[in-house]
């Protein structure tokens, strides 16, 4: 029986008070203790896996990368990309305006649950070791993909989306971008840290831009896919919610086509550099460049379609609702 099925007695046509029988609803002192210890349980829970991830980061020098000056400044300057992407996923969700807090929070829980997916990452690699290119291509699509995607699914899926001011199936590709927002700015304070640590360290000045110019720009173009990977993803887990009852295969769905889009970058990123370096004399990096606005790009373009057909949804079902149609009309 799916989520939004009834049982066969709530399909009768009775009067009689079905509570305790097959319906439920919170009633006596024993119902709101039951309501309170469920509330207090799922707090603990979250509680939990937030203190696990950020003992997590820790481990992974995510917190001493983010507070280190040097490392933080070029941080920030490598979000700027993914920070202008998420914002413009914000702007186009024709319902409501979705929350600060809600935002701040998810940003936040994909900022310190990243640290699982580094661990993950770390433990998993040398499995493909021995595999040459076809074990770099499968971890990837088996391990990379699906486990930063998921993890960046689950920072909406821990609080923005129980709260009801989620309320639209658009919704989630809104927190999904903030989420893929959140991910990128640690794993942009992640990389550069190790480049700065390898030139033994960057004081604040004009020192700093030379230093990790080359690193931080590369950084900054790799962000706004993951903006976009979990953005799709999001948007899965928003029709999920509206959905009950077929909640688990949409999900499921979300990941597997954010985790496909992430998983094919990282293994044709280098080759597709080549490629475009080869064909038109380009730099390294200005072939990179334009192999990331060409892939980053595509499937940005059709994130932005993905959300115009609900935005003409909306409005079509906003003016069915402002002006009824009279059937009784001759």
């Amino acid at each position: 029986m799916s989520a939004d099925e009834t049982d066969p007695v709530q399909d009768g046509d009775t009067e009689m008070d079905l509570y305790g029988i097959t319906t439920w609803e919170r009633r006596s002192r024993l119902d709101t203790l039951s309501v309170w210890i469920y509330w207090l349980a799922v707090r603990l829970g979250q509680g939990l896996v937030v203190g696990l991830a950020l003992a997590t980061l820790f481990a992974v020098g995510g917190v001493g990368a983010l507070t280190d000056p040097a490392i933080g400044a070029l941080t920030v300057v490598s979000a700027l990309p993914a920070f202008a992407l998420a914002i413009y996923v914000w702007y186009s969700d024709v319902t409501t305006s979705e929350p600060a807090s809600l935002l701040s929070i998810t940003f936040l829980l994909a900022v310190v649950l990243a640290g699982f997916a580094a661990v993950l990452n770390g433990l998993l690699q040398p499995l493909f070791g021995g595999l040459g290119v076809v074990g770099v291509v499968l971890f990837f699509y088996l391990v990379v993909g699906p486990v930063e995607e998921t993890i960046k699914l689950l920072a909406v899926r821990l609080y923005a989306y129980t709260d009801d001011r989620f309320g639209a199936v658009v919704d989630g590709a809104v927190y999904g971008a903030v989420a893929g927002l959140g991910f990128a700015t640690i794993e942009n304070a992640l990389y550069i840290g190790r480049a700065v640590a390898e030139v033994g360290g960057v004081p604040l000045g004009l020192e700093l831009i030379g230093v990790g110019g080359d690193i931080t720009a590369t950084r900054a173009l790799a962000g706004p896919g993951h903006v976009v990977y979990s953005a799709f993803a999001g948007y899965y887990l928003g029709l999920a919610k509206f959905n009950p009852g077929k909640r688990g295969p949409i999900v499921v769905k979300g990941i597997l086509v954010a985790a496909l889009i992430h998983a094919t970058y990282n293994a044709t990123v280098t080759l597709g550099t080549s490629l475009i370096r080869s064909a038109t004399g380009l730099s390294e990096f200005a072939a990179f460049v334009a192999f990331v606005l060409g892939y980053v790009g595509f499937f940005g373009l059709l994130l932005v379609r993905k959300l115009s057909r609900y935005r003409t949804a909306y409005r079509r079902a906003d003016a069915t609702a402002s002006n009824p149609v009279d059937t009784d009309a001759e």
